[in-house]
């Protein structure tokens, strides 16, 4: 008798996040709905290799690939899977989890594999750096930085980032970038410079509070040089969604820009530091990542109060780690 279910092949980094990943093949074959699909688990071994996997899938026939990590996970599988009509189903099990959290997918992988079984995809956009793709966020200046530093620590968590950013912050010196559009061209000292194609980088910190997956542009965050003083208002208006009304930030969307920096450096893409060519060519590819989505609508209460949603939910992650 023939198998009429849908292939579907899960990618489990091992390493991503805070905890191990030894029970996800058996979350994964209790709650996916095997009438509907049958499931190939397979774990990653080395960098790249989701990516490797994933095409697998797709020569394989799957009508979908569950990235099972953070978002450097789902950087690897989805850069596979773009253009495609292959769907991307998300169980975040990362650090931050920020493409997870912008699109309203639960943190538990039960409840994140549960949308998997209920087969509601849409097509959202995806972005590219010198063709080189992410799905979340890209950023030059400090955030690269800390990024850089942040994958080189033996522990990962919110507090290890954090400690990275203190620590980092106290001798960053911001450059001068020139960045280009179609109707414009602006030269800022700025401290970051971040592209959103999603609205944060994850643990609620909405660096592009506005950003849409739907709308083919990306939201263009410049923040310039600031003041200890300042800083605490600044964490403050990331965790509530208000960053972008901060005086001291230029903020605006364009489909494509260039970033023009003095050297070759680090940026960061997804979260993930990479050595990338002084000019960076940015663009927004509409509509080319299919994704499985929750049929339900997002909590209006979280929309309204992002103070309980974003600091809090930071402030929690801390405490797991610590077990307090």
């Amino acid at each position: 008798m023939a198998d009429d279910r849908l292939k579907l092949m899960a990618i489990i980094n091992p390493i991503s996040g805070t905890s191990g990943k030894a029970s996800m093949p058996e979350i994964i074959d209790r709650t996916i709905d095997h009438r509907q699909f049958d499931v190939d688990i397979r774990f990653t071994q080395y960098a790249s290799h989701a990516t490797e996997l994933a095409h697998e899938a797709i020569e394989g026939g799957c009508y979908g690939v569950l990235a099972v990590g953070g978002d450097g996970t789902i950087n690897e599988v989805a850069s596979a899977l773009r253009d495609t009509q292959v769907a991307l189903g998300i169980v975040p099990c990362g650090s931050g989890n920020g493409l997870a959290r912008h699109l309203n997918i639960p943190l538990s992988p039960e409840k994140a594999i549960a949308i998997i079984n209920h087969c509601n995809t849409d097509s959202l956009d995806y972005c590219s750096v010198n063709g080189r793709p992410f799905f979340c966020t890209c950023g030059v200046g400090f955030d690269a930085l800390v990024s850089e530093k942040f994958a080189q620590a033996s522990r990962r968590g919110p507090i290890t980032y954090l400690q990275k950013a203190v620590s980092e912050y106290l001798k960053y010196r911001s450059e001068v970038y020139s960045i280009e559009t179609a109707d414009k061209v602006i030269t800022e000292k700025a401290f970051i410079i971040a592209c959103g194609n999603a609205s944060q980088y994850g643990n609620n910190a909405f660096i592009a509070p506005q950003a849409s997956m739907k709308d083919g542009l990306i939201d263009v965050t410049v923040i310039l040089p600031f003041t200890p003083i300042d800083t605490a208002l600044m964490g403050i208006l990331l965790f509530t969604k208000h960053l972008d009304q901060d005086t001291n930030i230029h903020s605006f969307r364009t489909s494509e820009l260039t970033i023009h920096r003095p050297k070759a450096e680090m940026m960061h893409i997804d979260g993930e530091p990479v050595m990338m060519d002084a000019d960076l060519h940015i663009r927004c590819h509409k509509g080319g990542i299919k994704i499985f989505l929750s049929k339900e609508e997002p909590d209006k209460k979280n929309l309204f109060t992002p103070i309980e949603d974003g600091f809090w939910s930071f402030v929690n992650a801390i405490r797991n780690e610590l077990n307090i």
